[in-house]
């Protein structure tokens, strides 16, 4: 049976530097518009009004105060970024519980030339200002440029959802506001998984790691990830309730962080690996071992304490990596290429995406359970060559990385229900270059079937 999918081949059209146009709107015609008639910019797709904001997000009595101000109104002053951009620049706002888009903004800082990608650092509020700006999200395949105007959702003045620690600084606040455009509302913008925004900042591989079954490897693969242009984040257990409850440790329950280095210290003779993690509120900090107060702190050289520690409340942390697998449920990492997972700086990875789709009667053939049509799944072929010795050295020269992701039928990311999506993997016997996957061969028990991935994917 032939493949049911398309292959994507990466051209120019829809790439980072010739990205698609978000609802046909071409942000520099847009802005010369502005220009030539002298008036400030107002988005028709994403208006000022309670329709972005979205329903379900604030009481009708707050909904009633919400007034949509331009930064211009709010200081003498405003600036798009003050003194570069940093993970340290923004906090949460405590009507919006988006702290997975955050704590992913919270990654993208680290890496600028990827933040460089997605927030065009051109734009100003004084050089030929008219009110509008872009950003560029990656989208099941494609590069967009989002525009949006900068009139923002405020309550008495103040900013409702995130805002900068810095008064005069808009360019987290603008940021969230053009990601909630793609995903049609700011309340669309409410719980999700760090994976999504991840992914929409890079285009890149995600690797999705559940800690609790952690391979003895990952620490090493967190240290090789950190040193290259990778992004990661984490996320602590959900609670008996649906609130973000502190515990006594410090951690919050059900609630992303950032995953902002690793680093190794000797500790009593001991060598102790650490992770570093960033709370996306700003504040609020992890209080065991290893903190910013521990006494642990007092048993490494002074070299590394000057290096690592920091006791200010900014919402960033040490911990042990025993600490992080027992108390964090899972992580992912999202890079451009995986080439950080070779010790080879030899090894450069090649991508493919493919396109496919499960058809309801015809090809959606459930799992290994339902024998009679898990057969009729749609499939694709891998051809994984033969490493040079170069890259092979030391290598698995089967390594491979396989990641599945769901586009969405709806702009708003909410309106559609969570489904259970996977892969299986199976080993195709060598020599067989005409090997047809039999209903036999995929539903016996041990022939050929190598591991099986199941993703809960919020659509």
């Amino acid at each position: 049976m032939a493949p049911t999918g398309v292959h994507i081949t990466k051209d120019d059209v829809g790439s980072c530097t010739n990205p698609l146009k978000f609802l046909d709107q071409d942000y520099q015609e847009l802005h010369q518009n502005c220009l030539t008639k002298n008036t400030k910019y107002i988005d028709e797709f994403f208006s000022p009004d309670n329709s972005s904001i979205g329903k379900g997000l604030l009481s009708d009595k707050d909904m009633a105060k919400v007034t949509w101000k331009r930064p211009s109104e709010l200081v003498t002053d405003p600036n798009f970024i003050v003194d570069g951009a940093s993970k340290f620049d923004y906090a949460q706002g405590s009507t919006l519980g988006n702290c997975w888009f955050l704590a992913s903004i919270g990654a993208l800082t680290s890496q600028m030339d990827i933040m460089n990608k997605v927030v065009p650092a051109e734009q100003s509020f004084s050089k030929v200002y008219t009110g509008i700006f872009h950003f560029r999200f990656w989208r099941f395949g494609k590069w967009f440029d989002v525009v949006v105007d900068d009139k923002l959702p405020t309550i008495d003045g103040k900013l409702i959802f995130v805002h900068s620690k810095t008064s005069n600084e808009f360019w987290p606040a603008l940021l969230e506001k053009a990601y909630a455009k793609v995903c049609g509302s700011y309340a669309d913008l409410e719980s999700g998984f760090i994976s999504e925004a991840l992914m929409d900042f890079t285009g890149g591989t995600h690797m999705h790691i559940d800690l609790k079954q952690a391979p003895a490897t990952l620490w090493n693969t967190m240290e090789c990830a950190f040193k290259s242009k990778t992004l990661m984040g984490c996320c602590s257990p959900q609670g008996e309730t649906p609130e973000n409850t502190v515990l006594r440790n410090g951690i919050i329950e059900g609630h992303s962080y950032t995953v902002t280095g690793v680093f190794q210290v000797t500790s009593e003779g001991n060598s102790v690996r650490l992770v570093r993690l960033l709370n996306p509120w700003g504040q609020g900090e992890w209080k065991g071992a290893w903190s910013d107060k521990s006494p642990m702190w007092k048993t490494v050289s002074a070299e590394d304490r000057k290096k690592c520690l920091s006791v200010d409340d900014n919402g960033e942390f040490w911990m042990s990596m025993e600490d992080f697998t027992k108390i964090f449920q899972d992580m992912d990492i999202c890079c451009l290429c995986p080439d950080f997972m070779d010790e080879s700086s030899e090894c450069h990875w090649t991508s493919t995406y493919i396109i496919g789709q499960w058809n309801a009667g015809t090809t959606a053939g459930g799992s290994r359970s339902y024998t009679e049509t898990f057969w009729t799944n749609p499939r694709f072929r891998v051809r994984i060559e033969k490493l040079d010795k170069d890259c092979a050295r030391g290598q698995c020269p089967e390594n491979i990385l396989v990641s599945l992701m769901q586009n969405r039928e709806s702009r708003h990311r909410k309106k559609l229900p969570n489904f259970f999506i996977g892969f299986y993997v199976y080993d195709i016997p060598p020599g067989a270059s005409t090997f047809r996957l039999t209903h036999k061969y995929l539903t016996h028990k041990s022939d050929g079937f190598l591991t099986h991935i199941l993703y809960f994917i919020n659509t």
